[in-house]
């Protein structure tokens, strides 16, 4: 039984902290740091993002910010498939992607299928953990709402009427793909023998 209290998350995205700091706030006992301070060029995490699947990438910044500081470390990578692109922008929805270019490659289609994907790694004294949480639904003609980050304007989780973006944050994060991934990867914990216990 290994005993953990503390997690730093491999990102310097601001949106992400809040929201990850937010989804682990249900699980006793773990603080979520920012890399920021105790890893040495932070904000050059995301150089390593250069693989072809959301496990490669999070594996990588996982493993980059718990060998420079560390601590055991949790990453993300996260992406929106959209059907009638072939599962694009995927990977590269946060640097190559924006809502703008996504609604235009579908104007005037009648598939509006996507899914939002998130894998999680934590890399924890040699070992990695992985988990992946999916939410499927439909993309909107238009954004619509202010709240939330990325693609949440025009994203439609599927059962709902709403946009991710026109939902409180409770309830986006009782059903978003990262929620989904960490309940998941907190399975995983438990069968490795991972317990998160307060300082």
């Amino acid at each position: 039984m290994r005993t953990v209290n503390q997690l730093v998350l491999a990102s310097t995205n601001d949106h992400k902290f809040l929201e990850m700091k937010a989804l682990l706030a249900k699980v006793p006992g773990i603080e979520l740091v920012k890399p920021t301070g105790l890893l040495r060029n932070a904000d050059k995490i995301g150089i390593v993002e250069t693989h072809s699947t959301y496990l490669e990438n999070a594996a990588a910044k996982a493993r980059l910010v718990n060998q420079g500081c560390h601590y055991p470390a949790l990453a993300d990578d996260s992406g929106l498939e959209v059907m009638a692109l072939e599962g694009k922008p995927g990977v590269r929805s946060a640097r190559d992607w924006n809502v703008e270019k996504v609604l235009s490659g579908i104007k005037g289609q009648t598939n509006r299928e996507a899914r939002f994907v998130c894998t999680l790694a934590l890399a924890i004294e040699g070992t990695l953990l992985t988990a992946t949480g999916i939410l499927e639904g439909t993309l909107t003609e238009t954004p619509r709402g202010k709240n939330g980050f990325g693609y949440d304007p025009i994203f439609v989780p599927k059962g709902e009427t709403r946009t991710l973006a026109e939902m409180t944050e409770t309830e986006k994060n009782a059903i978003s793909h990262r929620a989904r991934a960490v309940e998941a990867l907190m399975a995983e914990c438990s069968v490795h023998g991972i317990q998160f216990v307060k300082p």
